[in-house]
């Protein structure tokens, strides 16, 4: 049997839209980190991968979930993160959480409205920000901030790869009630650019995203950790760039994924105004109110 490290995709956690287990984060941290993202990341490739049928992702998926359980040794990601929870004396719940998603990934093509897709989200991207909140030992009450930046985060994925999604897999998050609102049909991801309507569509959901965006904007400042509460500024700061790109750009002909350039100035912009912050003991960084 093939074993779900041989169906990776071949993507690492130096090709996301944000850091994982970055230098800015404790040392101690970053195998346990980087053992979850293997983890997360394998299952993903299983839930969209091309060779696959809808069942046979759904076995691999058991298999990974089986085997983080405890029940088997042949999945090295499930083995590794396994035993580095067990060192750390943590759950898997968050793990679990995450496999959910990706079994909708292989069941559900469609979403039929914002609800919905934020219901994907509440499986695919908050346990990862819980998890690395578990991991550094915060207090449960970051979490309603970190949900609303995972989120985010999430959807801007979903902007930024709506036509790949479309064409690859099928599978559409923008939810159906927004689409038919703009008067843009789905088939409009399939075009080499957007239609005035499907931009409407996308440009719509980028400001629903901001307001996410502003509702997680108090997560650094919450975060008693001054590595993570740095990398948190970080990857807020990221989403900010990328949600206005999606404002302006259409993502089936345009580049709405940030340049290295960006990517540096963004990065070392928001670790200064973060660093100054706690230095200075001052509130959060105060942020434009997102448009209604």
């Amino acid at each position: 049997m093939t074993t779900a490290s041989e169906l990776r995709s071949g993507k690492t956690h130096r090709d996301e839209n944000f850091p994982v287990a970055s230098w800015i984060i404790h040392p101690r941290h970053r195998a346990l980190i980087l053992a979850f993202y293997n983890f997360v990341r394998t299952a993903d490739d299983i839930a969209d991968h091309a060779m696959l049928d809808a069942d046979s992702k759904l076995r691999y998926l058991d298999l990974m979930e089986a085997e983080l359980l405890g029940q088997g040794d042949t999945q090295a990601e499930a083995v590794e993160l396994r035993r580095a929870l067990a060192e750390r004396g943590m759950s898997p719940r968050h793990a679990l959480d995450v496999l959910i998603a990706f079994r909708m990934d292989v069941n559900k093509l469609r979403y039929e409205n914002w609800d919905e897709v934020i219901h994907y989200c509440r499986y695919s991207a908050m346990p990862v920000g819980r998890f690395m909140l578990d991991v550094h030992g915060e207090s449960t009450a970051t979490w309603a901030a970190s949900d609303a930046l995972c989120a985010a985060l999430q959807i801007n994925n979903h902007l930024q790869d709506c036509g790949k999604d479309y064409r690859d897999l099928n599978r559409v998050y923008l939810p159906r009630d927004e689409l038919a609102a703009a008067g843009a049909p789905a088939e409009d991801l399939g075009q080499a650019h957007s239609s005035p309507a499907l931009l409407r569509c996308l440009r719509a959901l980028a400001v629903r995203t901001e307001t996410l965006l502003g509702d997680g904007a108090c997560l650094a400042a919450e975060v008693r950790d001054h590595r993570l509460g740095i990398e948190v500024a970080v990857i807020q700061a990221y989403a900010e760039r990328i949600v206005k790109m999606l404002q302006l750009r259409d993502p089936l002909s345009e580049r709405v994924h940030l340049s290295k350039f960006e990517f540096l100035a963004a990065g070392l912009g928001a670790m200064g105004a973060e660093i100054g912050r706690r230095a200075f003991g001052k509130g959060p960084v105060s942020k434009p109110a997102p448009r209604a």
